[in-house]
């Protein structure tokens, strides 16, 4: 890969967002989670439109949206809109093959943020994180395909932490937290 690629301008919106995407995934609230979650989709939404995938910039802002609302709601209707609203937008812009991949993984972390918390939502956002991995390989993203590994590497590593205090009885909250 030349230097010109490594440092294009597109590149270099998807190392913003691997600096977004690992902050929010170390994150055991799910408030913060979420916040620093939505600020690292809209970053990705830009770099995937450099890159020329539209499917997966309009998922990442579709996505974005998502987890700054879930910040602040709950709910089953929601979820089933940002879902009818991802699948609706991946159909107008998705080409055949590998686009759909962002869209699954929209998909899946939306129904996470909007219904479960804790280790429950973390474990589905690992799927949504796998399918995002194969889209960034396939839209040769060098940001993404750290951002994606990382994530899945953060994921597990909080997940198992939230577990094991849970287990010893960690004072610290592991599911949904009070409204501020």
């Amino acid at each position: 890969m030349s230097r010109m690629q490594l440092f294009s301008l597109a590149q270099l919106a998807g190392y913003l967002t691997f600096v977004l995407g690992v902050s929010a995934f170390l994150q055991r609230s799910d408030r913060r989670l979420k916040l620093l979650s939505g600020l690292q989709a809209l970053a990705y939404a830009a770099h995937y439109a450099l890159l020329g995938n539209a499917a997966a910039a309009t998922s990442a802002i579709v996505s974005g949206t998502r987890s700054l609302v879930a910040v602040r709601y709950r709910s089953r209707w929601l979820a089933a809109v940002f879902v009818a609203v991802a699948i609706g937008l991946g159909s107008a812009v998705s080409r055949p093959g590998f686009g759909w991949l962002a869209v699954a993984g929209s998909c899946c972390t939306t129904v996470a943020v909007f219904t479960l918390h804790g280790v429950r939502m973390r474990l589905l956002i690992l799927v949504s994180t796998a399918l995002w991995l194969a889209n960034a390989i396939l839209s040769r993203s060098i940001g993404g395909v750290l951002l994606e590994a990382t994530i899945a590497t953060a994921s597990i590593f909080t997940i198992v932490r939230m577990v094991r205090a849970a287990r010893e009885g960690d004072a610290r909250p592991a599911g949904p937290e009070p409204r501020g």
